[in-house]
């Protein structure tokens, strides 16, 4: 239905004059908080007013049109109607999407309101119900606080989260640099949606860096007093929350101080203590860094690991392609988990890999398990309701049925006989039989079995058996009694009005006049003269003629007295009922765990073997051996799409040899898509999955740096360059040999010169700093002069091998007669010395007199071109006037280099502007008199 179309079926708010001004009483003494979206409930629909009436309606509307106004002159407010169903799309988005709001709900009249629900993006709290009634729950949103200590060259961050869906909670403590690398990559491997922070730290100069952090990994900041973060009376609280015995937690609190007191923040804020429904339930863990590969926003959106609300389809995205669980909900939490941790364990990794394989050599067992797995329900969110006392016998059943499903994914195991028997009895049929004997889940079962009506599911109703309770059972009995009654009246009153038994005259029971009789508007004419007072009609439909009796009306009051008092007793049964089936949270958490891990390594198999190009196990190495190998590598998302025909690529990063690739070539011709997919394999391999390769070794990464793209970001003041030189910062700072860099087109924001010795310094310092794999595609062509220069001294002198620096090229061909160029996406050893920038111009139809224009410009730019690179292709009475020495630009990039290096590291905010003006001037005096004898560093003064 149109939005607008929507909204003007809803009706007007109608206040009297006293009503309103109550009302606008009450809504001006809110406190003002620019990031709270408030409604307020109008029983069949909600309000929202002032400033977030505004907000809606040019958000979800679209338009001002539906704005209605309270009051009139000054006192006048805005106001918007919004559909129970409006308001369930609204808060998904606010508090799922853009994880920059909060969301409140007000219940009341007059100028009595109270605020009965409050959620955020890390709290989705009492909005539970709405969020997820008609959507399963993909992402289980974590709240992080942070504890940032500033000191003179290092910050040490104090960090805490808490899961509440999962009920788990962790603390952390480690250094950072100046981006806040770890926290970035922190924040996206658990997931969060929030962060506290303490409102002090806002004012200082160190904030800045750990805001634009903060901001790069879309969530909502909340400032909080600092005297909230302190670990005063800590450990008797965990004691309550945390499960079994607290010492584990007393030892991890006293060794971690800053990190214990962003926890605290945390409790009070979210008063987890106030509800004892959390009492010994919750898990706490030291969340090591080091645990897995470690993924910041950049490259997150480089390699679209996660799905984007701007997605054509769902296999744009690296979770879109790889979602193919069947659970409800449980296997695609825990695929986007895995996907925002890869493993860095290679005996983890291969375990993962081994289970991949068992099922994709196995179709029947695959096959069958997944079909067992389609009938699973969301087993963490029903008991995270059982364990809120907020489930109703209908959850409780969907957990009785799932139950059911068991023996059946048992029973597929075992009749597994291929090579991986073993593992899988031991990882999963061996856990199974002990979480389902007769001390564990048995005991569920026949607790529901005889508490619970089942044959009434048929009817769709959920109902405890009358049989549980002595005092239900005789309401029951009492109820079938007067029950019976009544249907011998109804068979006297139809003989009494010559009327067939339920064909002329039926019996009806609703819930607004209890039994009734009903006969057809037909009928009513011969029927209303045989009527006499002691029949009284009670409504005239279509349907036909509602009446009673005074025999009807009191057996049906005495009826309505029973199903009264029997309600209430089933409701306090019910409520035991939930009590009880709780106990079995530890139970069915392990039963979780189990399903959804099996679940997502089948849709690993699934994804294996039902793509037109089939996917190879590859190989894995520790990260100190082996190289990058992909052979016929592919990207995954790309090949996915319709019409594409994807030409696979070899891929070889080999110490020594070609660790570090330069690519080239022409725009379009596959740069881009080569080195993403290189990163987007080496990440489904880390998370144990086959990859899109004939052939794979994968040495481990410790983390992806990927500098893809550019974008700007108005709302926090950044440019497209700066992002870029952000982006870039962090890749310098963080990354080890151990990691895997891509870079794609640096350097393109600012001018040629500048963005050349930009990259130039950056991939010097990644060959002889860093020396991690790399992929660099670029347009600088005369960066491909580092792979002729010197020899690396960690490689042995006699092979003479190159410092790993290699030149790699995607292919193209253009028509001797016709000049077309023909895009072939075949990546080649080699250098490319053009970049046909201006043939991909003809091939998006410019007009003629500018492609011809743009040959001249071209033409003349490269006679006077100080930017050149002595390669084959330069021959004598080539047109170019100045060739550099490859030796020469590599000294004066050295230089350069170390300027930047040295400027980077200024104290700037420590220096006035005198002494930075002073030792700027310096270190630019000392370049100029190094550039006297390099011919290359005098091109830039």
């Amino acid at each position: 239905m149109d939005e607008n179309l929507e909204q003007n079926k809803l009706p007007e708010l109608k206040l009297d004059a006293k009503q309103t001004q109550g009302f606008l009483s009450f809504f001006r003494s809110l406190p003002q908080d620019p990031n709270a979206v408030r409604f307020f409930d109008r029983r069949d629909y909600y309000t929202a007013h002032g400033d977030n009436a505004t907000f809606v309606a040019r958000t979800y509307y679209r338009t001002t049109t539906v704005l209605r106004q309270i009051s009139s002159g000054r006192d006048a407010i805005s106001s918007v109607s919004v559909s129970k169903t409006m308001f369930e799309r609204i808060a998904r988005d606010i508090l799922l999407e853009r994880t920059d709001h909060t969301l409140e709900f007000y219940e009341g009249s007059g100028s009595n309101w109270r605020l009965s629900k409050m959620g955020t993006p890390g709290n989705l709290g009492s909005f539970e119900d709405v969020l997820f009634a008609n959507n399963d729950m993909d992402d289980s949103p974590a709240i992080v606080a942070l504890s940032p200590i500033f000191r003179e060259s290092e910050c040490i961050i104090g960090l805490a989260y808490v899961d509440l869906t999962k009920r788990t909670m962790g603390i952390a403590e480690f250094l950072d640099d100046s981006q806040f690398t770890n926290v970035e990559s922190a924040l996206v491997s658990l997931g969060c949606k929030e962060c506290l922070l303490p409102a002090e730290i806002s004012k200082t100069v160190e904030a800045r860096h750990l805001n634009d952090a903060l901001g790069r990994c879309n969530l909502l900041v909340t400032e909080r007093k600092k005297a909230e973060f302190k670990s005063k009376d800590l450990v008797p609280d965990l004691g309550r929350l945390v499960k079994d015995s607290v010492e584990p937690a007393r030892d991890l609190v006293a060794n971690l101080v800053y990190a214990s007191g962003a926890l605290g923040a945390l409790l009070s804020y979210l008063e987890l203590l106030a509800d004892e429904s959390n009492y010994g339930s919750y898990t706490i863990q030291h969340y090591k860094l080091d645990s897995y590969m470690r993924l910041d926003s950049a490259a997150m959106r480089a390699l679209s690991v996660l799905e984007s609300k701007m997605d054509a389809n769902k296999n744009f995205s690296l979770f879109g392609l790889m979602n193919r669980t069947c659970t409800a909900g449980m296997g695609k939490r825990l695929l986007n988990r895995w996907l925002k941790q890869p493993l860095v364990d290679v005996k983890e990794i291969n375990y993962r890999l081994d289970m991949v394989q068992a099922f994709v050599e196995d179709a029947a067992l695959r096959l069958d398990l997944r079909q067992h797995l389609k009938r699973i329900s969301d087993i963490e969110r029903l008991m995270h309701r059982l364990q809120r006392r907020k489930a109703s016998l209908q959850q409780i059943v969907k957990l009785f049925q799932s139950s059911l499903r068991l023996p059946y994914i048992k029973g597929a195991i075992e009749r597994y006989e291929g090579e991986f028997s073993s593992l899988l009895k031991s990882k999963y049929l061996d856990a199974l039989d002990y979480w389902t004997d007769d001390d564990h889940l048995n005991k569920f079962i026949a607790l529901v079995e005889a508490a619970v009506d089942l044959e009434q599911l048929e009817n769709g109703e959920y109902m405890i058996s009358a049989s549980y309770d002595s005092k239900l059972l005789d309401l029951k009995n009492q109820m079938d009694a007067v029950e019976k009654q009544i249907q011998i009246l109804h068979k006297q009153t139809a003989n009494e009005l010559d009327l067939p038994v339920d064909k002329g005259l039926k019996l009806d029971k609703s819930t607004q006049f209890g039994h009734v009789f009903r006969i057809t508007k037909k009928e009513e004419p011969k029927v209303r003269k045989k009527l006499n007072v002691s029949f009284i009609v009670l409504e005239t439909r279509k349907d036909g003629v509602k009446f009673t009796n005074t025999k009807l009306k009191k057996l049906g009051d005495q009826y309505g007295k029973l199903l009264e008092e029997y309600t209430s007793v089933q409701k306090e049964l019910v409520a035991r009922v939930v009590q009880t089936a709780a106990t079995f949270s530890e139970v069915f958490e392990s039963i979780a765990k189990i399903l959804s891990e099996m679940d997502v390594l089948l849709a690993f198999a699934d994804l294996a073997t039902s793509c037109p190009t089939s996917y190879a196990r590859p190989e894995i190495t520790p990260s100190d051996r082996g190289d990058i190998i992909l052979m016929g590598s592919r990207h995954p998302c790309v090949e996915a799409q319709d019409g594409v025909n994807f030409i696979p690529n070899d891929c070889l990063l080999i110490r020594g040899k070609s660790w570090f690739q330069i690519i080239t070539g022409p725009n379009m011709g596959g740069k881009s898509t080569f080195i993403r997919q290189v990163g987007v394999n080496v990440l489904m391999a880390q998370v144990g999955c086959f990859v899109p390769c004939d052939q794979a070794s994968i040495s481990i990464r410790d983390c992806i740096f990927a500098r893809v793209g550019a974008g700007d970001c108005q709302i926090r003041g950044v440019s497209t360059f700066m992002q870029e030189m952000l982006e870039t910062a962090s890749i310098l700072k963080g990354a080890t040999g151990n990691s895997l860099v891509i870079i794609d087109e640096l350097g393109r924001g600012t001018s040629t010169y500048d963005g050349f010795g930009l990259a130039w310094a950056i991939c010097e310092h990644l060959v002889e700093v860093t020396r991690a794999p790399t992929l660099f595609a670029t347009h600088f062509h005369e960066l491909t002069a580092l792979a002729h220069q010197h020899v690396n001294n960690d490689v042995d002198p006699q092979t003479k091998s190159t410092n790993g620096v290699a030149n790699y090229h995607v292919s193209a061909h253009i028509d001797p007669s016709s000049r077309k160029l023909t895009m072939l996406y075949k990546v080649e050893e080699g250098a490319c010395d053009q970049s046909f920038g201006i043939h991909v111009a003809e091939l998006a139809k410019f007009p003629e007199e500018v492609v011809s224009l743009a040959k001249e410009k071209a033409a003349e730019l490269e006679d006077f071109s100080p930017i050149s690179v002595l390669s084959e292709s330069a021959k004598v009475g080539d047109k170019r006037k100045r060739v550099l020495d490859p030796d020469d630009m590599a000294k004066g990039a050295a230089i350069a280099h170390k300027f930047l290096h040295e400027f980077s590291e200024m104290p700037l905010d420590k220096m006035d502007l005198k002494q930075a003006l002073e030792q700027v001037s310096k270190m630019r005096s000392d370049l100029e008199r190094d550039a006297v004898d390099n011919s290359w560093l005098q091109q830039f003064f």
